[in-house]
């Protein structure tokens, strides 16, 4: 599918982004670079940034609101995953069991 953007203003767009996005992360380095000790309140918060990434990453991959398009394989592998990691906290049985039960659940239906 062709589109009607200029391929100039595409590489402009590209390059900004990538500017920017690295101008982000390389602000969070020369912050903490400066800093001799970081703020417990931050350090606090920043435990629950991998967590809440890979929420974000793997959600969506699960849960969707058109009934068209619901897999329930995935739903309910992701849930019983869910409950192994709420109740062991250890991310291999987490991954184990989740994976396990999507095999499973594809396997036997």
């Amino acid at each position: 599918m062709a589109t009607s953007y200029d391929p100039v203003a595409v590489a402009a767009a590209v390059a900004a982004i990538g500017v920017l996005t690295y101008a982000c992360r390389l602000s969070f380095i020369a912050l903490f670079g400066r800093l001799d000790e970081i703020p417990s309140g931050v350090e606090r918060l920043l435990r629950f940034v991998p967590a809440a990434v890979l929420a974000a990453l793997v959600l969506p991959s699960f849960v969707t609101l058109d009934a068209a398009t619901f897999a329930a394989d995935k739903f309910v592998a992701g849930a019983l995953a869910a409950g192994v990691a709420w109740k062991t906290e250890d991310v291999f049985a987490t991954m184990a069991t989740g994976m396990g039960v999507l095999w499973a659940v594809r396997f036997l239906f």
